[in-house]
């Protein structure tokens, strides 16, 4: 029984159409995914159903019903009815989602007391339920603590039982499970998994094709604020007709993609008109008929007017199967020893005044042109080691060195001159620029250390912008007025400013969907090979360090339980943590 239509969509802002035209159904029981890059339209889409467009927004429809209730009429008291109640909505930053003041109870209780659905005295106890139906282990302890003091998985998993306490038949997920380490994504995904079948229709937003793969009955792919591909999830995925969805799969990381682009090198082509297809301007078979209209769709989903452009052009990658490694960089210091961590470990004061360890007894070698893929679960002491590789923090034992000589255990004076041999590359950019910069100021600032001033410290900052793809008409711009892969990109000009010989990558895509991502993995793999450069590369994504790396080692518990070249590691796992890992990938 169909739930949910959506009929002609169009959500406009100031200046900008960022829906358009988007029509699709969703049954009871029913999961149907939107997939797409940043930008696309996914989450406008979705917060429109729930009623959340920002301020200045203008939605029309030809019909919007829930439940045969037309949305189109409702005003804020009738959302309030609706939203939470009938229609749960997961937004992908739980930490920032949920309340720092408010308990993860309180939290989770709003619901049931904004819509009446549990009494003061009984509502203890059912917020202990829907915790535990999240998958929570000791609900009432986790209760009464900050969304802080709670893992990722458990804080998303919070966010979760909050969208089910209003018992929604429809439950809109957001990116659920960006940024979150393999083993807690199957959890989450179980968890969803498990609601669809229990009737809850499921209006799943995700770039991970993977997720969307395993949850998915239907998917709808989108680009610039239209549908360009609608169909069977089985069928998208395998035979996909739209030039943009053959990208997207084209651009997913994985063993078979080693040695190979995965994104397709721009194109400048003219752009289609308002009734045409948004992708022409990157399609290599794009003509006048693409920009005069979308491709027409038929009960399988989108039929491009080109079929054979869906297959790979030669601007594109070549085939997935190849099989090659990756090209080795032409150094004449490939081989040579950079980084040394041998039995590296790290003691943390927690709250209760205790000490915790969470690293133990951890080495491992980095030598020069060679990718080191550090993987495993949150918590197990990735970026700890990154930090003490990077000499922001001191072992309690072991030691690290760079370079042959000793990093760690010395004072900073005599570390400095050799700090800007080794830089760093996070995961949240936009975190770690100054707002105020604008991107000539921000890589301009790390040019500074070696000297240059005036017009040849400008001329600096412009060619590290085109190491990395940019135009230098981005130099007045400031972070906020960057896309994400624009930012990362600009991460990786300031960490090559000092001409680095290791750059220590700490979940550099994690955020970035699969486009963007496939455009970063690129330029690393590319700036590998032209400058020699050894990367330690901290993931939770083992496909992308898959594709990426040259060795693996598996971090958990604050241990490396298992190292080796990658496809050994990943072929053959010897650790049963690894076996685990590799399990919840193949689920």
């Amino acid at each position: 029984m169909t739930l949910l239509e959506v009929d002609g969509l169009d959500v406009s802002f100031p200046g900008v159409r960022a829906v358009r035209e988007v029509s699709f159904t969703l049954d009871r029981g029913e999961c149907f995914a939107l997939v797409g890059e940043s930008g696309s339209g996914k989450s406008v889409t979705a917060r429109t159903l729930v009623g959340l467009t920002a301020p200045g927004a203008r939605v029309g429809a030809r019909r919007l019903a829930f439940d045969g209730q037309d949305l189109r009429a409702l005003r804020e008291s009738g959302w309030r009815a609706v939203r939470g109640r009938r229609i749960g909505l997961v937004q992908q930053d739980a930490l920032v989602s949920l309340d720092p003041l408010r308990t993860v109870g309180a939290e989770v209780a709003e619901p049931l007391r904004v819509h009446g659905l549990a009494r003061r005295a009984e509502q203890p106890g059912r917020v202990a339920e829907l915790l535990a139906a999240a998958g929570i282990a000791d609900p009432a302890r986790r209760a009464a603590q900050y969304p802080h003091q709670l893992s990722g998985g458990l804080r998303q998993r919070a966010l979760i039982a909050s969208a089910l306490a209003g018992e929604p038949e429809l439950l809109i997920a957001d990116e659920p499970t960006t940024a979150l380490d393999v083993t807690v994504q199957a959890q989450v995904l179980d968890l969803l998994d498990g609601l669809r079948r229990s009737g809850t229709a499921l209006l799943l937003i995700s770039h991970d094709l993977s997720v969307v793969a395993r949850l998915a009955d239907r998917v709808g792919v989108m680009y610039g604020g239209r549908l360009v591909e609608t169909g069977e999830t089985g069928r998208i995925l395998a035979a996909p007709r739209h030039p943009y969805t053959r990208a997207l799969l084209d651009a997913v990381p994985s063993a078979a993609t080693r040695g190979t682009r995965l994104s397709a090198r721009p194109a400048a082509r003219p752009a289609a008109g308002p009734d045409g297809c948004p992708y022409a301007a990157r399609c290599a078979a794009a003509d006048d008929t693409c920009r005069a209209a979308l491709p027409p769709v038929d009960a399988h989903g989108a039929r491009c007017w080109h079929p054979k452009s869906t297959e790979p052009t030669s601007e594109a990658r070549p085939a997935q199967a190849t099989g090659q490694a990756p090209a080795q960089p032409a150094s004449q210091a490939a081989g040579q020893l950079v980084v040394e961590a041998a039995g590296l470990t790290k003691r943390y004061r927690g709250p209760d005044g205790r000490e915790q360890e969470v690293l133990s007894g951890v080495s491992f070698e980095l030598r020069a042109g060679e990718i080191l893929g550090l993987v495993g679960e949150s918590g197990s002491g990735k970026t700890t080691a990154a930090r003490l590789v990077l000499g922001l923090t001191e072992p309690d034992g072991g030691t690290v060195r760079l370079g042959g000589r000793p990093w760690s255990g010395v004072p900073e004076r005599q570390r400095r001159a050799s700090r800007l041999r080794i830089q760093a590359v996070q995961q949240d950019p936009l975190g770690s620029f100054d707002p105020r910069f604008t991107v000539q100021q921000v890589v301009g600032e790390a040019v500074g250390r070696s000297g240059l001033r005036g017009a040849a410290r400008r001329d600096r900052v412009v060619e590290l912008l085109g190491q990395v793809g940019l135009a230098p008409a981005l130099l007045g711009r400031r972070p906020l007025e960057l896309s994400g892969g624009q930012r990362q990109r600009v991460a990786i000009a300031r960490a090559l400013a000092p001409a680095p010989e290791v750059l220590v990558c700490d979940e550099p895509v994690s955020a970035l969907d699969v486009s963007v991502q496939a455009q970063i993995l690129d330029l690393l793999a590319e700036l590998r090979t032209s400058l020699g450069l050894a990367m330690l590369f901290i993931s939770h994504d083992l496909g992308v360090v898959h594709h990426l790396s040259d060795r693996v080692a598996v971090m958990r518990g604050g241990r490396i339980v298992e190292t080796g070249p990658v496809a050994e590691v990943f072929g053959n796992p010897a650790a049963e943590y690894t076996k685990e890992l590799m399990a919840a990938v193949g689920r």
